[in-house]
C-alpha cells in the first residue's frame, strides 16, 4: 500500500510540476524533498528518461529561435566556449595530479565540468574505460554542484546587473548540465533562454575533439565516440521556424510545452540526487569539482563584466 501511494503521489507531483506552475529552482526542490522524505519509487525510470526530455524540451526551444539571432549568439560565445574549455581541462589536469585523485575520476570531473555536466561524463566514460564507481562519483559531484548553480546564478546574475543575454552567455559558460542551464535561463528571460540555449549546444560539440583527446591520453582503442545528434534536429526546429513552415500558434505552442517539459525534467533530476551516493564521494572529488566550478564561473563571468568577449 505504501509503495501504491509513493508512486500515486510521485505522479501526481509529476503532473502538477508540468502544468508550469512552479519556478525551476522549485521544481528540483520538489523532486529532491520527495526523495529525501518518501524514496523515489521510479529512481531507474527516471535516470533514463531524464535525457530524452531534455533532449525533446531542448529541441522543442528551437521553434521559438531565429537563424540570425542563433548564429550570433553562438558566434560571440565561441571565443568564451574555447578558452574557458582549454584552461578548465588544464586545470584539471593539475589539481587531479596535486589532489592524488585517481586519474579517470579526475578526467571524468574535467571533462563534465568543462563541457556538460552528465552528457560529456556519459560520452567519456566508455572512452576511457572507466569504472562504474568513478562514473557514479563523476556524476554524484557534478549533479550537486549543478542543483546549487540553478539556486545561486540567478541572485548572482541580479547582483552584478547582469541583462538577460549576458546571463544566458554566463550561464551557458559556466554550468555544467543543460538541465541546470536551461532552467537557470528560464528563471531569469526568454533571451537569456534562446542564448544559454544555442551556446550551451554549440559547446557540446566540444565532446568530439575532447573524446579524441582522451582516447591518446589514455591509449584507448577501438572505442566509439558518441556524439549529440540531437542537435541536428534543434537547428532544424530553428530553419522550420525562421521560415515559417509551421504556423505561428502552433509553434508558439511547442515552446510552452518544452518550458513546462524543462520544469519537469529538472523535478526528475532533483528526484535522482541520492544523500548515500554523495556521501561516498569524499573530499578530494568534491574540492577537485568545486575548484574548476568556481574557476570557470569567476573567469567566465569577468570576461563578460569587462566585454573582453
Amino acid at each position: 500500500m505504501k509503495l501504491v501511494f509513493k508512486r500515486f503521489a510521485f505522479i501526481a507531483l509529476a503532473i502538477l510540476i508540468s502544468t508550469g506552475w512552479v519556478s525551476s529552482p522549485i521544481a528540483l526542490l520538489v523532486g529532491f524533498g520527495f526523495t529525501l522524505l518518501f524514496d523515489n519509487p521510479f529512481k531507474s525510470f527516471c535516470h533514463k528518461s531524464i535525457q530524452l526530455l531534455l533532449k525533446v524540451s531542448v529541441v522543442g526551444l528551437g521553434f521559438g529561435m531565429f537563424i540570425d539571432e542563433t548564429l550570433e549568439a553562438g558566434k560571440e560565445g565561441f571565443l568564451l566556449t574555447f578558452l574557458s574549455i582549454l584552461l578548465t581541462v588544464s586545470l584539471g589536469f593539475l589539481l587531479t595530479k596535486l589532489l592524488g585523485l585517481d586519474k579517470k575520476l579526475g578526467h571524468l570531473i574535467t571533462s563534465g565540468t568543462s563541457i556538460c555536466g552528465g552528457s560529456a561524463i556519459a560520452a567519456i566514460s566508455p572512452v576511457i574505460n572507466a569504472r562504474s564507481k568513478a562514473i557514479s562519483i563523476a556524476l554524484a559531484v557534478v549533479f550537486l554542484l549543478n542543483s546549487i548553480a540553478l539556486f545561486v546564478f540567478p541572485a548572482v546574475g541580479h547582483f552584478f546587473g547582469l541583462n538577460q543575454h549576458q546571463f544566458g552567455l554566463w550561464c551557458a559558460v559556466a554550468i555544467h548540465d543543460t538541465s541546470s542551464v536551461v532552467g537557470a535561463a528560464l528563471e531569469y528571460g526568454d533571451e537569456a533562454l534562446q542564448v544559454a540555449t544555442t551556446v550551451k549546444l554549440s559547446r557540446m560539440l566540444w565532446i568530439l575533439p575532447l573524446s579524441v583527446l582522451s582516447m591518446f591520453i589514455f591509449k584507448a582503442k577501438g572505442e566509439k565516440i558518441k556524439a549529440p545528434y540531437f542537435i541536428l534536429f534543434f537547428i532544424g526546429a530553428i530553419i522550420i521556424n525562421n521560415y515559417h513552415l509551421l504556423p505561428q500558434p502552433l509553434t508558439e505552442t511547442l515552446v510552452i510545452t518544452s518550458k513546462h517539459l524543462l520544469l519537469l525534467t529538472l523535478y526528475l533530476v532533483g528526484s535522482t540526487i541520492s544523500i548515500s551516493e554523495l556521501k561516498q564521494t569524499g573530499f578530494r572529488p568534491l574540492v577537485l569539482a568545486s575548484s574548476l566550478w568556481i574557476f570557470i564561473s569567476v573567469l567566465s563571468l569577468s570576461f563578460i563584466l569587462y566585454q573582453l568577449v
